[in-house]
């Protein structure tokens, strides 16, 4: 959470949304929870847990932008921590969610942290927009978003580390699911 003695800023709606919409380089995500329990996702989530089909289309404007930010040179990343065996959510991911984002171009990493494996990495989500902006992500235990918080003059260094040391111990999305 914030820094002492800040007042925290939180980000929703357009605000929120005009990150993904204004960066210059690069987007990069640490996602460190098993299960995420998000309202926008709890139809999609039921059918795939009864086996339903994908339905078509699924996720496509998040993948639309991924692939204009590709095409204009921005890249995206996102390293997910895993541990076996996956959660009903993350098998979600793993059939739904990811494969769409990776062949849009994400660049979708997996550590598995499977037998204590610690990366080195906070047991905190966060998203660091062209190496300057640090949002964390705020969850319950259940993987309820509590907000969206726009860290203040960030120790960017830190995040820096912690993103290389996520990537160095992760592997690609496709050779993890092989």
């Amino acid at each position: 959470m914030s820094e002492a003695g800040s007042n925290p800023i939180y980000l929703d709606g357009e605000e929120w949304k005009a990150y993904f919409r204004n960066f210059k380089r690069s987007a990069f995500r640490l996602e460190v929870h098993q299960t995420y329990t998000m309202p926008a996702e709890a139809k999609t989530f039921r059918a795939f847990l009864a086996g339903e089909p994908k339905p078509e289309g699924f996720n496509e404007s998040w993948h639309q932008t991924i692939r204009d930010h590709l095409a204009a040179g921005r890249t995206m990343t996102r390293a997910k921590i895993v541990r076996r065996p996956l959660t009903p959510y993350s098998r979600y991911l793993f059939g739904w969610g990811i494969p769409g984002n990776v062949a849009a171009g994400e660049n979708y990493q997996i550590v598995d942290a499977t037998g204590g494996l610690n990366p080195g990495v906070p047991e905190q989500d966060f998203w660091m927009f062209d190496e300057a902006t640090v949002v964390h992500l705020n969850y319950r235990p259940d993987g309820t978003q509590i907000n969206r918080e726009l860290i203040q003059d960030p120790d960017i260094a830190k995040y820096l580390a912690w993103r290389d040391l996520a990537l160095e111990s992760a592997v690609p999305f496709s050779a993890y699911r092989a």
